[in-house]
């Protein structure tokens, strides 16, 4: 489903028939791609299967690490790309003297291109962190993480400073825009209300205003209920002064808050198209018109 779903997003948004300005959909198509990537390589991949083809040849180490390489590259893009999305959205509502200059086709594509490079120079050393789990005629299976990755300092430094860039500082980027924005919102309306003289209910622009700010609260109300089980988990890794389980143990407590903490964040990479697109009448139209094309081509070739 949100294979399917990210996917839709990706033509309809592609065709530039949403009525959206094209640095929004440019931004709304990236968010897409990268987290199509995050469901292709860290659900079917990974996921569905390590657990159904679990001798395959996707199981061996150097496709296992690099499997994750790709997971941590499609994920960092995927929140990245929501932050940026963001800040691109703050600026055109508050700082209308940037708007001009910042929210740009230019400046979006460099920004997208900018965090797919970084992401991927960001997460190659997660392929050296992988070691084999068990080695059966001379073939390297599975991933297991180095002891060396918990008692050296440059791989503390490294981990400590992947859990800041995610999610720690794209949290905390979209939580603080979003409150910005927001009360941009609610000084601006306060001020046409008094202009104005009317009621909420008949003055639109304070009803799409309302919007916005209902459509902004569930940005981040969904960023942090998806994310904040992977911070724990993270937390009380690091209290307890154990790794991480590589291996599947569905009856290990520890095992199972980690797997339930990377499936909610799993959820983000499906939520954001419905969140960002789904909301409007024109996309819903747009979808509409895809799923029915087929049957208004047949119809048309029955018809003589």
């Amino acid at each position: 489903m949100s294979v399917t779903a990210n996917l839709v997003a990706i033509i309809i948004l592609s065709r530039g028939r949403c009525h959206l300005s094209r640095c929004i959909s440019y931004y709304l198509v990236a968010v897409a791609v990268s987290d199509f990537l995050v469901i292709l390589t860290a659900v079917i991949f990974k996921r569905i299967g390590r657990i159904y083809f679990r001798y395959s040849v996707m199981s061996t180490t150097p496709a296992s690490a690099l499997s994750a390489v790709l997971i941590y590259i499609s994920r960092d893009c995927s929140v990245w790309l929501t932050a940026a999305f963001t800040i691109d959205r703050f600026v055109a509502i508050c700082w209308q003297s940037l708007k001009v200059i910042y929210c740009t086709e230019k400046t979006a594509s460099i920004v997208i291109g900018t965090i797919c490079a970084l992401s991927c120079i960001k997460n190659l050393p997660f392929y050296f962190v992988c070691q084999p789990l068990v080695i059966v005629d001379g073939v390297p299976w599975f991933c297991d993480i180095r002891s060396t990755y918990y008692t050296l300092p440059a791989w503390q430094a490294y981990h400590w400073l992947d859990r800041i860039l995610t999610p720690f500082l794209p949290f905390f980027l979209i939580f603080l825009l979003n409150i910005l924005t927001v009360r941009h919102i609610l000084a601006a309306s306060r001020a046409r209300r008094r202009l104005r003289g009317t009621e909420d209910s008949g003055d639109k622009e304070i009803a799409n205003r309302r919007r916005s700010i209902i459509l902004l609260f569930a940005i981040s109300l969904s960023f942090l209920l998806l994310w904040v089980t992977y911070v724990g988990n993270f937390i009380f890794v690091r209290a307890i002064g154990k790794g991480y389980i590589s291996n599947l143990n569905f009856n290990d407590p520890q095992y199972i808050l980690q797997e339930t903490s990377i499936v909610l964040t799993l959820l983000s990479s499906c939520n954001n198209v419905f969140i960002y697109v789904l909301s409007q009448n024109k996309f819903r139209e747009e979808v509409k018109k895809m799923f029915l094309c087929p049957f208004t081509m047949l119809i048309s070739f029955i018809k003589p």
